[in-house]
């Protein structure tokens, strides 16, 4: 009996041991020095550092496809500034876990998951992150792990603009709702969610193919935001509409907006204006002007900063049962500096539609 006994806990010994070994000290990772054009081969560059150790309410997870986002590009953008240490970037994914802390409450190790970026610390573009579990949530069984990279910011940033921040819920049915941009990532996820409150869905797009892939994602009409959207809007018996989700920069829309929206209207904006806009005509109309950012409840440390992972079980069962589906369109691999610095190079040229995924390391 002993001998068994201590023969089992040498077999345990022997994988905690090879699991050890598997994660080695070191990972590969993109990321900068210099913040340049894309242009340039040292905009992103292949590196080698260490790999993170949890603390006590992170996760390990082990990266097996991340997400593209344009707030990926502004970060990256030029600007007159040298990191002393590689700054790696990356705001969503999906992976294994490998380790977590001793207060983590939620996973094991082996879970598949997919997460948000912690935006104080280093993102995603990395083989792996460590993360408090508030940014972490089981993947949708159904998806693959490149499916469900596609999901995490941009379904929660939908999310939270059409739920938290516009306050829609079912007493909205048979209401109007503009989505600028509904070709990208945010707009087309948030096309589905307006649709499952049964809400009349807008969008615009300018090019074919987004064209398209706004309907496919749930949008009942799509005007061409490269022409006048108020005199579209008038054709298909539109004069105004009650709710607004930019996502965009606001300001060449600003008049627009101001003419479209319902009296005691919402417009939600998840973009920076790139100018000063006139609020008076807000205060005619009554109208509620908010703001999304899907950082607000973690950097702040808010009272309800669990939402946050709320939402993400939420969105991970809406793509389990099909209320919600993956929005990735495009697909590189291996992960590394070329196709990372393609990626950014698509997102820049305002050319792509739904979320370009970058899979595996080789």
């Amino acid at each position: 009996m002993l001998l068994n006994v201590i023969f089992i806990l040498l077999v345990v010994i022997h994988l905690f041991i090879k699991m050890a070994a598997n994660i080695s000290k070191n990972m590969r990772a993109v990321g900068l020095f210099k913040y340049l054009p894309i242009s340039d081969i040292n905009s992103l560059i292949d590196l080698e550092v260490s790999v993170p150790v949890p603390k006590e309410s992170e996760v390990l997870i082990e990266v097996k496809a991340i997400a593209i986002n344009p707030i990926d590009t502004k970060q990256r953008a030029p600007k007159p500034l040298i990191e002393k240490e590689p700054r790696i970037l990356g705001f969503d994914g999906a992976g294994i876990i490998t380790a977590v802390g001793e207060a983590v409450k939620k996973f094991k190790v082996n879970d598949q998951v997919f997460f948000t970026a912690d935006i104080r610390r280093h993102g995603t573009n990395a083989q792996y992150v460590a993360l408090d579990e508030i940014h972490v949530a089981q993947k949708p069984k159904n998806l693959s792990f490149e499916e469900a990279a596609a999901m995490p910011l941009t379904a929660v940033s939908a999310y939270e603009s059409l739920i938290d921040r516009l306050c829609i819920t079912e007493k909205d049915k048979g209401k109007s709702i503009l989505i600028i941009n509904s070709g990208g990532g945010v707009g087309s996820v948030a096309c589905q969610l307006a649709n499952l409150f049964g809400l009349k869905v807008i969008g615009t797009a300018s090019r074919p193919e987004s064209m398209k892939f706004s309907k496919e994602s749930g949008a009942h009409i799509v005007l061409n935001h490269s022409e006048n959207l108020v005199e579209q809007l008038k054709k298909n018996k539109l004069s105004e509409v009650d709710f607004i989700l930019v996502n965009y920069d606001p300001y060449n829309y600003w008049d627009t907006l101001m003419m479209l929206i319902k009296p005691q209207g919402k417009i939600c904006l998840i973009v920076d204006s790139s100018g000063l806009v006139d609020l008076k005509p807000l205060k005619a109309k009554s109208i509620t002007l908010v703001s999304e950012m899907m950082y607000t409840r973690i950097v702040y440390n808010t009272e309800d900063r669990y939402r946050h992972t709320e939402i993400l079980e939420e969105v991970s069962k809406m793509l389990e049962n099909g209320k919600l589906k993956t929005t990735v369109t495009k697909v590189l691999a291996p992960f590394n500096a070329v196709n990372l610095r393609e990626a950014h190079r698509l997102i820049e040229e305002k050319k792509t539609i739904g979320k370009i995924v970058i899979s595996g390391f080789e």
